[in-house]
């Protein structure tokens, strides 16, 4: 505005023309933050699944973290597991990834511990419903009780960016199936998941021809999480937590499955038995 010009003007007409200035000022369109979470969770798109060859790096057949060691899958075929997510951001931004890619904060992108790279993966937010896939290029988290490290972007749109953290679903897609993914379960049945905390099989009944193998049974809780953790290490099939309908005895049920066929079933007993773990008891639904 013209001070000068103002201060020539008649008082009343100067008083008119301050009044408008000063509420077209406060008049400038709704007050938004157009960099907030709720604002940025449509965008950017998924990653588009496709079959790639596996990176020349971050494919070992095992590795060690912090005196851990990790053993990683030869395939992410039929890869289903629950836990909680966290992210990484900035600090990493133009780093090298294990598979040998920059990670780009912006890119739909992720890192786990023991999935092939570069693998795609469908991953829900069990706390508000969202949903992402994203490609998994990197290894990590190696923070206990983690299962997945979203890039930034992959964060942002599940709503996890301003939590740090998340419970979610992690679901293996075959890129040879135009991105279907691989055994995603009814809406009706997610909802249970939301209900449930950890890696629980659904409660809604199994088939009658389902096996599975019973790798172990604790009363404490904590220590069939600990199995389960060890268990996704080594093996490409689900494994899962059972709640036993016998709460006083063992209620804890860890096992793997569901599987196709007796043969395959002791199959994975036999190779659970040749790493050091308990062989297996197969079992039915």
């Amino acid at each position: 505005m013209n001070v000068h010009l103002l201060l020539r003007w008649p008082a009343s007409v100067a008083l008119v023309f301050l009044l408008v200035s000063l509420l077209g000022g406060c008049g400038g369109g709704t007050a938004t933050r157009p960099d907030t979470e709720d604002n940025q969770a449509m965008g950017p798109p998924d990653a588009v699944p496709k079959a790639e060859p596996k990176s020349k790096y971050g494919n070992m057949s095992s590795y060690v973290v912090l005196g851990r060691r990790y053993h990683t899958k030869e395939t992410s075929k039929g890869h289903v597991e629950r836990g909680q997510a966290s992210w990484y951001g900035s600090k990493f931004h133009g780093r090298r990834t294990s598979s040998g890619e920059v990670y780009d904060m912006h890119q739909m992108t992720a890192a786990h511990k023991t999935l092939p790279l570069p693998s795609y993966v469908h991953v829900t937010n069990l706390e508000n419903g969202r949903a992402a896939v994203v490609r998994v290029n990197d290894r990590g988290p190696f923070h206990g009780g983690r299962v997945i490290d979203l890039s930034y972007a992959a964060a942002k749109k599940l709503g996890v960016v301003a939590t740090g953290t998340a419970k979610v679903e992690v679901r293996s897609i075959d890129p040879r199936d135009h991105g279907r993914v691989v055994q995603a379960p009814p809406p009706a049945r997610l909802a249970h998941h939301r209900r449930v905390a950890g890696h629980f099989e659904d409660s809604a009944p199994a088939a009658d021809d389902q096996l599975f193998v019973q790798v172990g049974a604790f009363d404490q809780l904590a220590n069939a999480e600990e199995l389960h953790q060890r268990l996704l290490a080594q093996v490409s099939d689900p494994v899962h937590i059972r709640p036993s309908a016998e709460a006083d005895i063992a209620p804890y049920k860890v096992r793997v499955g569901p599987l196709s066929s007796r043969a395959e079933a002791e199959a994975v007993s036999r190779r659970l038995a040749s790493l050091g773990l308990t062989q297996g008891v197969v079992t039915g639904p």
